[in-house]
């Protein structure tokens, strides 16, 4: 009888992910087999993996083991490794809750990114510190066919280009990359979002993410977004003193998203857990190469 290996399937106002938990970090997961698990018509399907290890167990987590018990080890939905995923982390969470690892309440997770705060609140929201947003100097461009916008270019542990548009349609298919130049400015690719404005202080977007294509949702994209928006309006919240919230409508719902006078960024939305199952080792390990 092959070994079964269990995972579970949730989502992050329906940026879904395959959940894999390996706290010892004993399953061996190439881009090959990443990539077979998030095809949603050969696998089981995902915008991105979230294998769950232990930090101690992890090479690139263990410095962080003191501060964090567990390490989001996120992968793109190609397979690609990728340094944060705000969606994912706060299904990570809703995970270790749903597991018994953790309770309501404040938890430390984590990432290539660096260690995020979470609040899991009574009423099921989750509210991710999302750390410090970074505004790199210098023009950036991104297109589609024939039309190219000014983007801003926001790092929120991974790279951004925000466009502000007159119509989410002008986005095109997004299957694709969305051109963007200067090449140097993202050597590793880049998560583009195209948005538009709802109203104050509220914004619609619609994201390409590097190495998954257009997604319902992007957690770091929505902080990327909020921090764009507030420049574009003239805001910094460490000039004025004053936090700035923007509600940040995509595809798959809504996140609220507050950067702080100190430039902490704040990310709070739902998550939630829909599927438990077990996997074919003897399937996993033929995908591998």
């Amino acid at each position: 009888m092959s070994t079964r290996i269990a995972f579970l399937k949730g989502h992050g106002t329906e940026n879904d992910f395959v959940i894999l938990p390996d706290p010892e970090n004993a399953i061996d997961l190439p881009p090959t087999a990443v990539a077979a698990l998030c095809d949603r018509r050969a696998g089981i399907g995902g915008d991105g993996l979230l294998h769950v290890v232990r930090s101690a167990a992890h090479p690139e987590a263990k410095e962080m083991a003191a501060e964090a018990e567990w390490f989001m080890d996120y992968r793109n939905g190609d397979g690609s490794v990728a340094e944060m995923c705000g969606n994912g982390v706060r299904v990570f969470a809703r995970y270790l809750q749903h597991a018994g690892h953790v309770t309501e309440g404040d938890i430390a997770v984590a990432t290539r990114g660096g260690v995020k705060s979470v609040h899991l609140a009574e009423d099921g929201g989750i509210t991710v510190g999302m750390g410090k947003a970074v505004l790199p100097e210098g023009d950036v461009t991104v297109s589609v066919g024939e039309r190219s916008w000014p983007a801003r270019n926001v790092n929120m542990g991974n790279p951004h280009a925000v466009a502000f548009v007159d119509d989410l349609a002008h986005a095109g298919n997004l299957f694709t990359p969305p051109p963007f130049a200067p090449a140097a400015a993202y050597p590793d690719g880049v998560n583009v979002e195209f948005v538009v404005d709802r109203g104050p202080h509220h914004v619609a977007v619609r994201v390409h993410e590097r190495g998954s294509g257009e997604t319902r949702s992007c957690g770091t994209g929505a902080c990327a977004v909020a921090v764009a928006a507030a420049r574009r309006d003239g805001a910094d919240p460490a000039v004025t003193g004053t936090a700035s919230t923007y509600t940040v409508d995509v595809p798959g719902g809504r996140l609220v998203i507050t950067e702080r006078p100190d430039g902490e960024i704040e990310m709070t939305g739902p998550a939630v857990i829909v599927a438990e199952g077990e996997l074919d080792a003897e399937w996993l390990e033929t995908v591998q190469f």
